[in-house]
């Protein structure tokens, strides 16, 4: 038989059986090609998106940047090329969402936390240093919030943040120690809270347990992962846990930043986006920054020159210093000890940390030197003398007896920890 077109219906039906397959072959893999490139179209714009909001969550400190630019020719000036001096600062302020729980917003803030955390130019090791919030210091000329301008003061430390900002606070940490602080970072109470929660926590262990309202927190003694709220009172907590000083407030800090910094640079949180996520989300939405660090790309660079920083080498101590003698409630520096501290760090010389191997006693409260020799330090000494160890040194003691030439001097070690130093405050 043929059809209406005189083709026999054999014909007809074996050349639709040749053409079929393949038509529906070019059809499949136009779709399949359509369908690859909206996913492409889909991911760019997903990620553009994602990028957007994470470089939009971060708040510039311009009001700073234009301070310290009025100063500039009294700053301190740059002396290791490639090191960077980040200031991060804590701040106490009651204002915001989820902060007012821990007082009456006053209109003004305090830094509760201070610390120079020093990048070395090879980036192969960090060290942070705690500043006292008590400690008795000269405070320079600042701007405050209404516009008017406080003359130079001789005050407490954290009172700089209050009368002048992050600002006011960079000048005084670098007319203490002479170093250009580079980038500066605030977060307040909120922020660590969410940035802590971010990591599923982050792991300490306490020998005793704690009960402590004002701060808010209540532990059972042993090893335990904090987060959010708990978190927060262990690195607030003064009158609760230990001798009630702030030097045990800032181990506490130094301890709880180590074990964190320890599981931010793990590949649990890097190599997982559903933990790397959330950590550049409450990161960025709860840090105000200088300019050069608010976006996303600047503090990507800082991180990305950090995160193979061995936890031993990520150094954590506390500012040589001691009561000062005029109130006892009060801290001063303790010299030359703290000079010589800040030389390394202006120097990015490496800075020694000896690790304590028990509870340091009360007197030890000072991260200064630790022992290295039984000179005086006056010159008629015959060994180094750094310091005691109670933070009251005594001289560097390099001279000998008989008019013979000094021996060099060597490194001093301070009392602190690392990252990898894990025990139990």
């Amino acid at each position: 038989m043929k059809d209406g077109a005189g083709i026999p219906d054999g014909a007809g039906a074996a050349a639709d059986a040749g053409r079929t397959p393949r038509g529906r072959r070019r059809r499949l893999l136009r779709w399949i090609g359509l369908g690859a490139v909206l996913l492409v179209v889909a991911g760019a714009a997903a990620g553009w998106w994602l990028y957007a909001k994470l470089d939009g969550n971060i708040t510039e400190d311009t009001s700073a940047a234009a301070e310290l630019r009025r100063y500039e020719r009294e700053r301190p000036a740059h002396l290791a090329s490639g090191a960077q001096n980040i200031l991060l600062i804590g701040s106490d302020s009651r204002s915001g969402t989820g902060n007012t729980g821990y007082g009456q917003d006053g209109g003004t803030q305090r830094s509760d936390t201070t610390i120079l955390l020093h990048l070395t130019a090879d980036r192969r090791s960090a060290t942070a240093v705690s500043i006292p919030r008590d400690l008795m210091t000269e405070v320079p000329e600042c701007l405050g919030a209404d516009g008017s301008r406080t003359g130079d003061r001789f005050a407490q430390f954290n009172w700089a943040f209050q009368w002048g900002g992050a600002a006011c606070t960079i000048r005084a940490v670098e007319k203490m120690t002479g170093i250009r602080v580079d980038h500066h970072m605030v977060v307040d109470f909120g922020g660590f809270k969410q940035m802590v929660d971010a990591v599923g926590g982050v792991e300490v262990c306490l020998r005793r347990p704690v009960d402590d309202a004002e701060a808010h927190l209540r532990l059972p003694a042993g090893r335990q992962v904090l987060r959010g709220e708990q978190a927060l009172g262990f690195v607030r907590a003064r009158y609760s846990l230990g001798n009630g000083s702030d030097t045990e407030r800032m181990e506490r800090q130094q301890q709880f930043l180590g074990s964190l910094w320890e599981k931010v640079s793990s590949n649990g949180v890097l190599l997982n986006p559903g933990k790397l996520y959330p950590l550049l989300d409450a990161a960025t939405s709860s840090v105000t920054t200088d300019p050069d660090l608010a976006s996303l790309r600047g503090l990507y660079d800082l991180v990305r020159g950090v995160r193979n920083i061995p936890a031993d080498q990520v150094k954590f101590l506390t500012v040589p210093r001691r009561p000062y003698a005029a109130d006892p409630n009060r801290d001063e520096l303790v010299q030359p000890d703290a000079a010589r501290l800040f030389e390394q760090l202006r120097a990015d010389r490496p800075v020694a940390v000896a690790v304590p191997e028990a509870t340091p006693s009360p007197h030890a409260e000072s991260a200064s030197p630790s022992p290295s020799g039984s000179g005086t330090g006056d010159g008629t000494g015959s060994g180094t003398g750094n310091a005691t160890g109670d933070g009251t040194g005594s001289g560097t003691g390099n001279a000998t007896r008989n008019g013979a030439s000094p021996s060099p001097t060597p490194a001093p070690t301070f009392t602190g920890t690392t990252a990898a130093t894990v025990d139990c405050r």
